[in-house]
């Protein structure tokens, strides 16, 4: 099967400073796969999408598209279809003339516009919104908009650039689950990006870290999550990130070259002892997470609701399962 998008050492560099913002990335997705890229801010997120959809050429590397090389490819030759952060709707059009105003620049026949605008809103529960204006809609019914103007493109692969982070955060869970369902539904190949690791573990089939435009691991958000190939990684993923501190420390056996253990909340348990101090306790309902200074370095630990303690309390602890990384902060072990 030809992948959806291959790039082959996808690097570009910013002239005015000469730095990296993506860097020799290889990368393949599959049709109907949804890969989310995550990563802090600054670290080629977006970059990476607009080299995909061609509003910037690479300094060097391939961009292969459903099979085609369109490193060379003017965006709108291209297979792939943007869907930006603010929707980019057209106020004074309403939903039908927003869904097929790609159709109108490219002067398609009024009949072809309608039929295919007609097919495509039925398709996204837009079919009664066609004459409402964007003022009028919900913010999940903009992106489904948004979604369907993408869709008359027809495209091998969705770029989609932050497309939930200007909804409130009950607006955006429920908009999440829309659009999964959409991306579900039409079994296209799609490129996510997010800052929010929640998201992307909710959407993704895989996630894409990147750090300084390096990708510092690809794989299922649980292969992130219970094997992260460095200490960014475990630093990054998760509510909850990795507790790193030295395997003297942590109190564990540390194998050859282990340097950091890691060592994620719900993976070590309090115990009787002093070998620890709590400095903070979050009391979230279901559960409290207990922070621990251990010879100076920190331990978070997950608890149930029951136990009582205060900060300032001396308590013990047991690492039950850990992950050791090296000098360079590889993960060994």
């Amino acid at each position: 099967m030809t992948a959806a998008v291959a790039l082959e050492g996808l690097s570009f560099t910013y002239v005015k400073d000469g730095s990296p913002a993506v860097a020799d990335v290889d990368l393949t997705v599959e049709p109907g796969e949804v890969l989310a890229v995550v990563g802090s801010s600054g670290s080629g997120k977006s970059t990476l999408l607009r080299l995909v959809n061609g509003l910037l050429r690479p300094t060097a590397g391939r961009v292969h598209v459903g099979g085609r090389d369109v490193t060379d490819v003017h965006p709108e030759s291209r297979p792939v279809a943007m869907v930006f952060q603010g929707y980019a709707l057209f106020p004074h059009l309403d939903v039908a003339a927003n869904i097929g105003f790609g159709l109108a620049v490219r002067k398609a026949a009024r009949s072809t516009r309608r039929q295919r605008v007609h097919e495509v809103a039925d398709r996204l529960g837009l079919a009664d919104l066609l004459h409402r204006m964007p003022a009028e809609l919900s913010g999940g019914e903009r992106q489904r908009v948004a979604l369907a103007r993408a869709l008359l493109r027809d495209p091998v692969v969705f770029c989609l650039d932050e497309p939930l982070s200007a909804l409130d955060p009950v607006l955006r869970t429920a908009a999440r689950r829309d659009l999964d369902l959409l991306l579900r539904a039409e079994d296209r190949c799609a490129l996510y990006v997010t800052h929010d690791q929640s998201e992307a573990m909710t959407l993704g089939d895989r996630i894409a870290l990147l750090k300084d435009g390096r990708l510092e691991q690809v794989g299922t958000s649980r292969e992130l999550y219970d094997d992260p190939a460095t200490t960014f990684v475990a630093a990054f993923i998760g509510t909850h990130p990795m507790s790193l501190l030295p395997p003297r420390a942590a109190r564990v056996d540390a194998g050859p070259g282990v340097v950091t253990i890691g060592v994620r909340a719900e993976h070590v348990e309090l115990a009787p002892g002093d070998d620890a101090v709590v400095t903070a306790v979050d009391d979230l309902g279901h559960e409290k997470l207990v922070h621990l200074a251990v010879q100076d370095h920190r331990l978070v630990v997950q608890v149930g609701p029951g136990p009582t303690l205060r900060r300032g309390d001396q308590t013990g602890f047991a690492v039950r399962r850990h992950s050791g990384f090296d000098a360079d902060g590889r993960r060994v072990a």
